[in-house]
């Protein structure tokens, strides 16, 4: 096989992505959509000229996909990815792998028993401050990590949520879920797996809007015993602030900052520094607002790369479930301080 034929299940605003960067990669082809939306399944299956389809099932039954890329509104993630695995399909899900440990547990049986690969999206892995700073954690150049401190500060006004699945407990599961996992996840690829959780959260300025928290206050301490704290909101106002991550260790502190995680902002490294990074991509523009960094071009190519060239996969399923845990704790403390 030379060349990987892709089908994306949801038609929604990344699918736009996800089709553009099926159709710009080496190695592979859009050949399916689906979405139960008619309109959104026939507008991005006639644009990329695959063929449209408006129920997951009957899609499955086309054997020339290989992959399907799972961009359903987060709720469905677990169900979609479960039945294109046991029909013998590849899957790269969007980000958050699942909403629930118990379902992204269930996907990875689903896989092993499949003898599928489960790819889960992480793209600001590729950002390259974070790049930079993940080598250099990696070659002990920071020493001990002691502490990390994680802000996110974004804005979502009532309009995003209207008329949408966003907002609701079932199918978006949360601010840390939807807007704020891949921030999530450098905490664990940079520093490690966490041991211990402490986290209050309200609702201050989206009542009768969403069904969960604006805002959160985390305190977090890790297996390798350093420390560190999440603050999160999405009521900056009028717009996005920033995104950032602090890492303190007992040879180096850096901050990779700007809005997305995109600009590395300080550094004092003993006998290190940091030069000549690359620009990064822009981030995911979505008309009123803007998401994460957009590194989905890097992700496809690691897709094509695995599954063509047997190489190195840069985000698997238990990386995927590790974020949903980390997540998973923090609401569970949340619900339990009221």
């Amino acid at each position: 096989m030379d060349n990987l034929k892709f089908a994306i299940v949801g038609c929604g605003r990344i699918a736009q992505r996800h089709a553009k960067h099926i159709k710009n990669t080496m190695g592979s082809t859009l050949v399916a959509v689906c979405d139960i939306v008619e309109e959104k399944a026939n507008q991005l299956g006639e644009e990329y000229a695959a063929k449209a389809y408006y129920t997951i099932e009957e899609m499955l039954k086309d054997e020339q996909i290989d992959i399907v890329s799972i961009c359903s509104p987060n709720g469905w993630h677990a169900q979609h990815s479960i039945l294109s695995l046991k029909a013998g399909k590849h899957v790269l899900c969007e980000k958050p792998m699942a909403i629930s440990v118990y379902d992204c547990g269930e996907m990875i049986k689903t896989a092993e028993k499949a003898n599928k690969r489960l790819f889960v999206i992480k793209q600001n892995r590729y950002n390259p401050p974070v790049h930079a700073v993940k080598q250099l954690i990696e070659e002990g150049k920071m020493g001990k990590i002691n502490s990390v401190q994680l802000s996110c500060f974004w804005n979502r006004n009532d309009a995003y949520y209207a008329n949408s699945w966003k907002g609701t407990k079932d199918l978006d599961g949360g601010t840390l879920y939807t807007q704020f996992s891949h921030f999530v996840d450098l905490l664990y690829y940079l520093v490690g797996d966490v041991k211990e959780v402490k986290a209050f959260g309200a609702n201050y300025c989206h009542q009768g809007v969403i069904e969960f928290e604006d805002t959160g206050v985390v305190i977090l301490r890790f297996h390798n015993n350093a420390i560190g704290t999440i603050n999160y909101t999405v009521n900056s106002y009028g717009g996005n602030m920033e995104g950032s991550l602090t890492i303190f260790g007992d040879k180096g502190t850096v901050k990779i900052g700007g809005q997305y995680l995109n600009e590395l902002e300080y550094q004092k490294i003993e006998n290190y520094t940091i030069s000549d990074l690359p620009e990064g991509n822009t981030a995911n523009n979505y008309g009123q607002y803007q998401g994460s960094m957009s590194n989905h071009d890097m992700v496809y190519k690691n897709v094509v790369d695995v599954l063509l060239n047997s190489g190195q996969i840069t985000t698997n399923m238990f990386e995927g479930l590790k974020t949903v845990e980390i997540v998973d704790r923090i609401y569970n403390e949340i619900e339990k301080n009221g």
